[in-house]
């Protein structure tokens, strides 16, 4: 390897927005700030929802009733 072209690798502090988790990683950067992590995410957590998905099934069913007609 060349000397003096490769960045400084070190241990870092990644910081979690959300829930305010903190966890060691190494990056070549100082820090780094995430939205969400494993601790709080819902499908990690189980506390997952379906909201958006909710009767797309129906409102195709209908859909393809009024298509056969």
């Amino acid at each position: 390897m060349k000397k003096e072209i490769h960045p400084d690798y070190k241990k870092i502090k990644v910081v979690c927005t959300t829930c305010a988790n903190e966890f060691e990683t190494g990056s070549v950067l100082d820090q780094i700030r995430v939205d969400t992590c494993a601790n709080c995410h819902p499908f990690y957590t189980g506390k997952q929802t379906f909201v958006q998905s909710d009767g797309r099934v129906e409102k195709f069913n209908k859909r393809l009733e009024k298509s056969k007609k």
